[in-house]
């Protein structure tokens, strides 16, 4: 069965539209015969938005009761058993309520289209994963409803929908996203035309990214070689001088011109030696251009020029930033230089900058080396040498009469300048033209292939063997010069490579990227099987192409012991990179079997911690739990005791020592059970607007009455929380105040409005916690200090901070001025937020509840 396809509306903020975007999208399909239904759409009473669902067939919602509160939720057996082509879902990042199929609505998407049917929802773009805390930091609100990031991404369609920050409020202000009376709060907070404007950029600059993803997508599968200047990338070329630093800045002044710039450094490892690069300094630069946003990439290319370039139409470059050459004059006999050559080669696509710099011309870092592998142009030049340079001199000499050994000097000097220029072959030849004619023109007979003189026939087997002997010297020392030339690229390689390890840098995927970028392959991927005979699954791949079944099907296949392979498509590499790509291979089996003990440490670690709490948990139960039972059960056979006779206030003290034990026992059970949900993950907040006037003092039933002092003001705006787990939460604090202060000593609970925050302060004078231990006394079974066995398990403190948390505030300890000390509860005002829905679940006040 096919998958369906899931097409996203997606926009940056409550009230942009998404989700009549949504409903003209699904009355364009029905128009044209498509079967659509409407799954879950929520309108918040939005009378445009209400009106584009009549004529949609809407399939009924499923009821569901939670804390004797109904609430409804999408019947996703319903729409299955419907099976329509098209079902619409609104509010992808929505949270169901304890009981419903699945915990996420983006999981109850993912079984529609699982099952073939196609799926048109809508999200904010507050709620990816990913953004959570630049969210927060723009609006200072923690977004608890969130999807994955990779759920978005695998969409077929993402489509923004857009809307100016001024349009939005004036939106918002004529009363088309909420209700009147929380207009002037919304505009004055969550909706600043500055939290707006960021968010927009957000939306934007993400479905941007996505866009860019596609598009190298494209470019790859259909072999697109030529430039799309979509959007400015530009790549500076770094050989690992000084200079890199002023290039890498001047190119982010250029990125930053343009919106969406992006820089990419490249460092090219020459065969050649033609680069003498610091690594301190390549360290500094890479550390640099991470800092300022850009990234930073390590190639291998024997013609840097070359390597440059396929480095920029392979990332689809705009501009290329070199820096001026360091060369002295004399040096540029030997060439034209790398970014004469860039420039005269990128074509009409790629824009060429050179950047001069404090070191231009002073030749520091610069050897000029003549590598083994001559260019073309080299090799043309040293055949023109040894075979028409011979013919030339020959008939400059014939005009004159310096003698035979002036003669065999020069014929000599044309044999060095073509083991210079072109190699051995060249030289030799020369070396074999030169003896002939000078055996022709020169030597007695004249014009005869004979000679006359035996002294003259010692002379030519001397120049020959002159001739011969310098060309092999050459030739040996351009063979030894690329031998370490190659040496020092891998030995810079696995220096990084080595670095890497020592760095920390655990990531399969990024090592696996890096064998990419280095040896210009379209897709590496890590191979591995249990046994001789089983098949091999994918433990780890990058780049577009789809990964090979087996190693035997890929151009580069490496093995990693009997049962791992490193496989890489592209192109074959020649036999000498293999040992690098080696010891690739090995760090990636390294990496692998790193993150598996990791994984396996932290599985660990989780057992040992439940060890913990169960080891706790039985010393708990043995005394502090027995304690309360024994002085209930001492009570029990007191009064069933048939010779003793009790008073009327014997009994009564029995039986209130019955009640007390219970009392003790149920809330150290309760406790105990509240830590089970949290470390569970089970606790689920129905997030509605209270007043703390009111569930504050509901907190207070058991302590004495005359050991708390409220200070909680009328004027305090509301609080978005779940009022269960806020009466349980300040319950805890004031129960544990209690405990430890002074006799006579009242608690002083208060409150305060701080912004968009609402503070609750439980003060009291007890001895107070050094600074080391504030932190630690939030954890389960911590009794700080010499505290007696049965005072409790100490869970108070932690189940307080979890269900705080668990409502999207904090808990934290601070100490009393004058002494002890004092827990600050940290809540979300109300007013920020539009009213839940009447179908809302949990955390229903956020503002993404709201979008459409």
């Amino acid at each position: 069965m096919a998958r369906g396809k899931l097409r996203i509306y997606l926009g940056a903020a409550p009230g942009v539209g998404k989700t009549y975007a949504m409903l003209s999208e699904a009355h364009r399909r029905a128009e044209r015969g498509t079967d659509v239904v409407v799954g879950f759409v929520e309108h918040h009473g939005r009378p445009r938005t209400e009106v584009m669902l009549h004529g949609l067939e809407q399939v009924p919602l499923r009821q569901l009761a939670y804390r004797d509160t109904s609430f409804t939720e999408m019947d996703v057996e319903a729409v299955l058993a419907r099976r329509p082509h098209v079902a619409l879902v609104d509010e992808l990042a929505h949270t169901n309520v304890p009981g419903s199929r699945h915990a996420k609505r983006w999981q109850d998407v993912e079984e529609l289209l699982a099952a073939g049917i196609d799926v048109v929802s809508t999200v904010n773009i507050q709620h990816l994963e990913s953004l959570g805390d630049v969210v927060e930091s723009i609006t200072g609100i923690r977004q608890q409803e969130t999807v994955p990031d990779e759920v978005v991404r695998r969409a077929d369609q993402i489509e923004l929908v857009d809307m100016s920050p001024q349009a939005l409020r004036r939106r918002m202000a004529h009363g088309n996203i909420y209700r009147s009376d929380k207009v002037d709060a919304a505009l004055s907070n969550y909706f600043r035309p500055g939290n707006l404007t960021a968010l927009r950029e957000l939306a934007l600059l993400w479905v941007a990214d996505r866009v860019d993803e596609y598009l190298t997508r494209y470019r790859s599968e259909h072999r697109v070689s030529a430039i799309w200047g979509s959007r400015e990338r530009i790549v500076v070329g770094l050989t690992g001088g000084p200079e890199g630093r002023t290039l890498i800045r001047r190119a982010v002044r250029l990125a930053e011109k343009g919106a969406g710039g992006e820089v990419l450094a490249v460092y090219v490892a020459r065969s050649d030696g033609l680069t003498s690069a610091s690594p301190k300094e390549l360290a500094q630069q890479r550390t640099l251009v991470e800092d300022l946003g850009g990234t930073f990439h390590h190639v291998v290319g024997d013609d840097v020029a070359r390597a440059l370039l396929d480095f920029a139409r392979g990332a689809n470059a705009t501009q290329i930033v070199l820096g001026s050459s360091r060369r002295k004059a004399w040096q540029y006999v030997f060439g034209p230089g790398v970014g004469a050559t860039v420039a005269r080669e990128s074509g009409p696509d790629l824009d060429v900058h050179i950047v001069t710099h404090g070191e231009v011309a002073k030749g520091r870092g610069l050897p000029v080396a003549r590598g083994a592998r001559l260019g073309r142009t080299r090799i043309i030049w040293g055949w023109l040498a040894g075979v028409a340079g011979p013919v030339i001199l020959a008939v400059l000499l014939n005009t004159m009469d310096l003698g035979l050994a002036n003669d065999m000097l020069l014929f000599l000097s044309l044999t060095v300048a073509a083991a210079l220029l072109g190699g051995l072959l060249p030289a030799l030849a020369s070396a074999a033209f030169g003896s002939l004619l000078l055996n022709y023109f020169y030597t007695p007979p004249l014009h005869r292939l004979t000679v006359a003189d035996p002294k003259n026939i010692v002379a030519i087997v001397i120049f020959v063997g002159v001739a011969v002997s310098v060309a092999s010297v050459v030739d040996l020392a351009a063979r030894r010069t690329h031998q370490a030339a190659r040496l020092r690229a891998e030995a810079e390689i696995l220096a990084y490579l080595a670095g890497s390890v020592l760095r920390g840098e655990t990531s399969l995927e990024a090592l696996l990227e890096r064998v990419r970028e280095t040896f210009g392959m379209e897709s590496v991927a890590l191979l591995e099987r249990a046994g001789d005979m089983a098949p091999w699954t994918c433990a780890g791949r990058v780049g577009p192409a789809q990964p090979v079944a087996r190693p035997e099907d890929a151009d580069v296949d490496v093995p990693v012991g009997d049962h791992m392979a490193l496989a890489l498509s592209g192109r074959v590499l020649p036999a000498a990179d293999r040992r690098v790509l080696a010891a690739f291979a090995a760090q990636a089996a390294v990496v692998l079997d790193r993150r598996r003990l990791q994984a396996e440490a932290d599985q660990a670690r989780t057992l040992a911690e439940g060890n913990r709490i169960r080891t706790a948990l039985l010393a708990a139960v043995s005394h502090d739990l027995r304690t309360p039972l024994a002085g209930i059960k001492a009570a029990v056979t007191s009064l069933r005791s048939d010779d003793v006779e009790w008073s009327e206030e014997d009994r009564a003290e029995l039986l209130e020592a019955i009640e007390d034990g219970a009392d003790r026992l149920d809330h150290l059970v309760g406790n105990l059970l509240d830590m089970s949900r949290l470390n569970t993950g089970t606790v689920s907040a129905i997030i509605r607007e209270a007043d703390l006037d009111e569930v504050v003092p509901m907190a207070l039933g058991g302590v004495p009455e005359d050991s708390v002092e409220l200070d909680i003001p009328e004027t305090l705006p509301m609080v978005e929380v779940d009022a269960g787990l806020l009466e349980r939460s300040v319950a805890n604090l004031v129960e544990n105040a209690v405990k430890y202060s002074p006799p006579g000593e009242r608690v002083l609970v208060a409150a305060s409005a701080l912004g968009d925050r609402v503070e609750v302060r439980v003060v009291d004078r007890g001895r107070g916690v050094p600074d080391e231990a504030k932190e630690r006394i939030f954890e389960p079974f911590q009794r700080y200090g010499d505290s007696p066995r049965g005072a409790g398990v100490g869970l108070g403190l932690a189940v307080a901070r979890g269900f705080a948390e668990a409502m999207g505030g904090t808990l934290d300890a601070e100490d009393t001025p004058g002494g002890g000390l004092t827990m600050v509860l940290t809540l979300r005002a109300a007013g920020r937020r539009p009213d839940p829905a009447p179908a809302l679940t949990q955390n229903t006040a956020q503002p993404e509840r709201q979008a459409s």
